[in-house]
């Protein structure tokens, strides 16, 4: 078994100490365990440790670092690069708040990369093989594989569970380019390791990494092009939040190529060459790096999943809706099972899973409002069903939308794209989904998030208290959006009538003095 590959920063030498140690000795099996976790990412932490606090004996297996894709190639080193690109990208904007800033912003790129490594080596401990071993866990490092159905074995020790649970993740998609693998290309694996920024870079896939990455690296300095073979950018999310964030991009100088095929790469030199095809017309694109973005899929190879009964597809790991597998003693959380690819909804599946495995009171997954969020500039963050979805079951909806022009902290700030966009019942105004387009929507999905998972209606929100002025009003506004929807011409006539019956001879008598 290899590790991926680190730079010889101190920081990262510093992170490989807490999750995977190189003197780690694996301890000696229990004769069972009631739960073995494979897999020592987010899902699989969680699993383990709410396991192992309700006293459970659990067994922790992970083949590279803990932590998993999120601490270490996924979100903390992304969002950490994505604070610093912000930070430049409001600094060049400065001059539209009435700031001078003279000459041009100097990004420096090694100390922002070296700034994230120091930030991940500092959160690495939380995931630390040693305090999970010290939380009462047997950690393993290394290759997991089912020798059968309540077996599982690692560098030569047979771990006898119970229940198993499967939390070993994703991997990135590299599609089948010609000249893609012959020039060299990084995914979010490796795009961490830069140490220089690139001149020159083409990001292929536009869903949120690609989008969130290409943006980064384009903040920094580097001349970047998103090449998407679809003809929008997060293709899952409200057309208008794309339409938005291709605004963005290309107000910014992003390099944008939609609906576009890269049908080979060629490499001369130090340069790459990508042949695009867009509706019969073709491209040269020459780039410098070339960052792979188009999807993930799931680590089930060499687990031995066959062995343990345990059906799985392209798509991953089958679940039930309870997360087991086609061996009810084994079940699986997280990007190795579930088709909504996040950390918090692995942390969500994990929680699902000590209930489902450990106790007979079982929740179902469909149960759960997911939000989520793809951090550009502006955020897209949503919850629920969208309008398609909440027609396809047949749901008669009322969607409110808000834009931010109409919210004085927006104003104020400069910053009025995107909006705060709600789908309701049309007769309850039962909260069924929403989308909110705008800085620090990720935040403000929330609240709705909440109000969906109290079983509020959108009217509801119109009575909440919102302290003014901030970009969370917009929220309330919407409430009372809804509420306005509600006062039809009779019931405003009926008003108008008890009115007049209750004051009406007070106010005629104002009127002739």
């Amino acid at each position: 078994m290899s590790l991926p590959e680190l730079t010889s920063s101190p920081h990262d030498l510093a992170l490989d100490s807490f999750v995977h140690p190189p003197d780690w000795v694996n301890p000696r099996p229990a004769a069972k365990y009631h739960l073995v976790v494979v897999g020592a990412g987010t899902a699989g932490l969680v699993t383990a440790a709410g396991a192992a606090g309700l006293g459970a004996r659990v067994a922790l297996v992970e083949r590279h670092r803990m932590g998993g894709d999120c601490l270490n190639v996924g979100c903390v080193p992304s969002k950490a690069v994505l604070a610093s690109a912000r930070a430049a990208a409001d600094v060049a904007r400065a001059a539209q708040l009435g700031i001078s800033v003279r000459g041009p912003v100097a990004v420096d790129f090694p100390a922002v990369m070296e700034r994230m490594r120091k930030l991940r080596a500092s959160i690495a401990p939380h995931d630390a093989a040693r305090r999970f071993r010290d939380l009462g866990i047997d950690v393993f490092l290394g290759e997991a594989c089912f020798r059968s159905a309540d077996e599982v074995e690692v560098g030569g020790a047979r771990l006898r569970f119970a229940r198993a649970v499967v939390a070993t993740g994703g991997r990135p998609a590299v599609p089948p380019i010609a000249g893609l693998v012959e020039a060299g290309f990084r995914t979010n694996e490796t795009i961490f390791n830069l140490t220089e920024l690139p001149r020159r870079l083409a990001v292929i896939g536009g869903g949120p990494i690609g989008c969130e990455l290409a943006q980064a690296f384009s903040r920094l300095g580097a001349q970047v092009t998103i090449v998407q073979n679809h003809p929008r950018f997060l293709p899952r999310e409200d057309r208008d939040a794309s339409g938005v964030l291709l605004g963005a991009f290309r107000a910014s100088g992003l390099g944008v190529r939609l609906d576009t095929e890269v049908e080979r790469v060629e490499t001369i030199g130090a340069e790459r060459i990508l042949h695009l095809r867009r509706n019969g017309s073709r491209e040269r694109l020459t780039v410098d790096e070339i960052l792979v973005a188009t999807g993930r899929l799931p680590n089930v190879a060499g687990l031995g999943l066959e062995r343990a009964g345990v059906r799985f597809g392209p798509e991953g790991i089958e679940v039930d809706d309870f997360l087991r597998t086609t061996n009810r003693r084994i079940f699986a959380a997280g990007d190795v099972a579930l088709t909504h690819r996040f950390t918090h909804v692995a942390d969500a599946a994990a929680r699902l899973v000590i209930q489902n495995a450990l106790f007979p009171l079982r929740r179902k997954y469909s149960a759960l409002d997911i939000p989520w969020s793809t951090y550009t500039d502006p955020e897209i963050a949503h919850v629920g069903l969208d309008e398609h979805q909440a027609r396809e079951r047949g749901e008669r909806i009322e969607t409110v939308t808000i834009p931010f022009a109409e919210v004085d902290r927006a104003r104020l700030e400069g910053e009025t794209e995107g909006f705060v966009r709600v789908h309701a019942a049309a007769k309850s105004g039962r909260i069924l989904g929403a989308t909110i387009v705008g800085r620090g929507a990720g935040d403000l999905i929330s609240e709705i998030a909440t109000a969906m998972a109290g079983r509020l209606a959108l009217g509801a929100l119109g009575s909440v208290i919102h302290p003014y002025p901030t970009r969370a009003e917009a929220i309330r506004k919407a409430g009372d959006a809804w509420n306005r929807r509600r006062l039809t011409p009779r019931s405003k006539r009926l008003l108008e009538g008890y009115l007049s019956l209750r004051f009406g001879r007070e106010v005629r008598g104002q009127a002739t003095r």
